[in-house]
């Protein structure tokens, strides 16, 4: 008879910057890294395509309260699209349903569509995304031929450079806010410069606070595990608190920090006049974060059970 109460992995508490590679999907590197862990629980921050590689922040433990901040975070991608050629899903993981023509067509005719991109702009989410409707993501549908009405989403580009052009390919720097769709921007500028396009290579570099500079690979979590088994892994992690890392910050007197523990609004001197903040102790711990109500008060909103 199986021990129904038994506790399943450790518990592990922190975010590790996965680079994500070539034909993996996030969901399979996120069991993966779970297992090297040994970890209870463990959570995506917005998973990248099979095709995709990059930055992948894993969010373990009491981590993934702050999931929703990663998913609702600013990305950066480094994206490659070939022109002439429309696919089903917008990349190469399916068929060729459409050849255009591509003559006369340089880098300035790519160079002089970006501003039609810049700033704020409505995009129709692909039907190979992951949306849903009514419970089925649109991949599945659109799998099963089935297409359904989806409606335009305002996105933010804040940078878009164009960074080769050879041929039939160009490769671009883009710079997005949460909910955009590389695929559909690809797409777009292909229809905006009178042809068809479609992505062969997307490669996320940044997603909110983390940089490439932090990625870890699979070849270093299976070299510090042979090192030095679970202990030497979790050096890996970073602190929780580096998801809102670019927060402001209120620091809590111990009375002040009773009071929140149970859920109270606080005043706190000097504190920002709006917005979300991190809360922190005085002797520097992470509490967790809280937002500035309109009377001025500290209210708790996701608080760490670690910091009790």
């Amino acid at each position: 008879m199986g021990r129904r109460g038994s506790k399943k992995g450790r518990n592990v508490n922190g975010i590790l910057v996965l680079y994500k590679p070539l034909d993996v999907t996030s969901n399979a590197a996120l069991q993966r890294v779970k297992r090297m862990f040994g970890a209870a629980k463990v959570g995506h921050t917005g998973s990248l395509d099979p095709l995709a590689t990059g930055l992948l922040p894993l969010c373990f433990g009491e981590a993934t309260k702050f999931s929703q901040v990663l998913l609702d975070a600013n990305k950066k991608y480094l994206v490659t699209g070939k022109l002439g050629v429309q696919t089903a899903s917008g990349d190469t993981d399916s068929e060729i349903v459409k050849r255009c023509s591509i003559e006369g067509i340089t880098a300035q005719t790519v160079r002089d569509v970006i501003p039609q991109f810049l700033g704020e702009i409505e995009q129709v989410p692909s039907m190979y995304s992951a949306l849903k409707h009514e419970g089925q993501p649109l991949y599945k549908l659109a799998r099963q031929g089935i297409e359904v009405e989806r409606k335009a989403r305002k996105i933010t580009i804040f940078a878009l450079e164009l960074l080769s052009f050879d041929g039939d390919e160009f490769s671009l720097y883009v710079h997005s806010s949460k909910g955009t769709y590389i695929r559909n921007l690809v797409e777009d500028m292909g229809l905006a410069m009178n042809t068809c396009a479609h992505v062969v290579k997307l490669h996320r570099t940044d997603a909110g606070p983390y940089t490439s500079e932090m990625m870890i690979t699979f070849e270093q979590l299976d070299a510090a595990l042979e090192k030095g088994g679970h202990q030497e892994v979790d050096k890996l992690l970073l602190p929780m608190d580096t998801s809102v890392a670019d927060w402001p910050e209120v620091v809590l007197t111990d009375d002040a920090a009773y009071y929140v523990k149970t859920g109270q609004a606080v005043q706190v001197p000097q504190s920002p006049v709006e917005g979300m903040v991190r809360l922190l102790l005085e002797d520097g711990t992470f509490l967790g974060v809280g937002e500035i109500l309109d009377d001025g008060k500290v209210a708790p909103r996701r608080l760490l059970k670690t910091s009790y």
